[in-house]
């Protein structure tokens, strides 16, 4: 797992798994998403976008990966101990 900390918040490294039965977070190695939608027109984006943003309860963005599983999300305003410790919980 990778953790980034930038002047706009931290970078952080997932893989998405489109067409899952449902939306879902996995910490193992690296962080894993699940996600039900199929790749089709952003819709795993935007999925991925507002489901992260609930869980850090703050923006966040793709800044690459995005029509790639390996994605770079990164979630503004936040330090690398507080994306830390909400990954913990999961």
């Amino acid at each position: 797992m990778k953790l980034l900390q930038t002047s706009r918040g931290v970078v952080l490294e997932i893989k998405v798994k489109p067409k899952s039965k449902r939306f879902e977070i996995q910490r193992n190695a690296e962080i894993v998403v699940f996600c039900k939608d199929a790749p089709v027109k952003g819709r795993v984006n935007k999925t991925v976008e507002k489901e992260l943003s609930r869980l850090f309860k703050g923006q966040v963005a793709i800044v690459s990966g995005f029509s790639s599983r390996k994605k770079r999300v990164l979630i503004e305003k936040a330090s690398v101990e507080q994306v830390e410790r909400v990954l913990a919980a999961l």
